[in-house]
This record gives structure tokens, sequence and C-alpha cells, in this order.
């Protein structure tokens, strides 16, 4: 079950202009890595100007440890992920307030890839913008930027 909360004004649509129509809601994929936080704050100052609603999505991805030793390992896990939740919590509702943007920050548990492409699907994004991969493994195995590049199904913006 996803964890939602909205932040800000209420999103209402601005009137059509020939030209300047932009994307209506833009989706950030953060999980807390400084290029995640660029794009996350890339996301909001498009959002902004371009008048959009803001869907922020942080993933929760079980480590593959906390299946070894459930007790332990899990509930510091969710220390940590409750952690990161406020973390991003506290700029989110400044952001809404500063700038006068329809933020709603997402919660869901599984895969990024998976969750990050169901939330667009269903939330019908006009725009995709995540964080480039820090990590040298996906080079070989592919990041999650690159497999929803990959997917084809809205435009991406990979921020380093």
């Amino acid at each position: 079950m996803p964890f939602v909360e909205e932040y800000g004004p209420a999103w209402v649509p601005g009137p059509f202009e020939r030209g300047t129509d932009g994307p209506q809601l833009i989706l950030a994929g953060v999980d807390g890595s400084p290029t995640a936080l660029r794009a996350g704050a890339y996301a909001a100052g498009l959002a902004r100007r371009q008048r959009s609603r803001l869907v922020v999505v942080y993933v929760l991805s079980p480590s593959a440890w906390t299946g070894m030793s459930p007790s332990l390992l899990a509930a510091a896990q969710e220390q940590a992920h409750s952690d990161m939740i406020d973390e991003l919590r506290r700029p989110i509702q400044n952001l809404a307030a500063e700038a006068h943007i329809s933020i709603t920050l997402e919660v869901r548990r599984g895969d990024a890839y998976t969750e990050l492409k169901r939330v667009a699907v269903t939330r019908q994004a006009d725009l995709v913008v995540v964080g480039a991969s820090e990590s040298a493994g996906h080079r070989l195995v592919g990041s999650v930027a690159t497999r929803l590049v990959r997917a084809g199904l809205w435009p991406v913006t990979v921020v380093p």
C-alpha cells in the first residue's frame, strides 16, 4: 500500500496558450543520493516555471540482508527508511509553501524501476526526472534511469 501526502495549493491547470503548454505532471524519483536530490530540485524548478504538478516518489527497497535476520535488520532498515522520509518531507513542505506549487510525496515498496514506472503510468506523467546512477555496477546491468529511458513511455530527464 503506497504512502501518499499532498503539500501546497491544489493544482489547477492554467489557461491553454498555443506553443506554451508544457508538462502537466512531472514525476521525480528520489532516493536520498546527491544526484537524486539534484533531480528533485530540478523537477521542482521546472514544475514551478511550467505551473505543473510535481509528484516525488521514494521507493523503499528492502536489503538482501533483511531476509537473513528479519528482526534486527528489518527494524534497523525500517528506522532508516522512516528517517529518510522525514528528511524528504521537510524540504518538500517548505518548497510547496515558498514556490506555491502542488507537490505529492508518494512512498512505495519494491524495485525502484518497477514502482517508478507504475506511478508514472498510473498518474499519467508527462515527464520523469531521475538522478544519474553513481554506481559503477550499473554500467553492466543498467541503471534505473537507463531502464526508464528504454521503456520509451515518457520523456526522461537524467540529472548528473
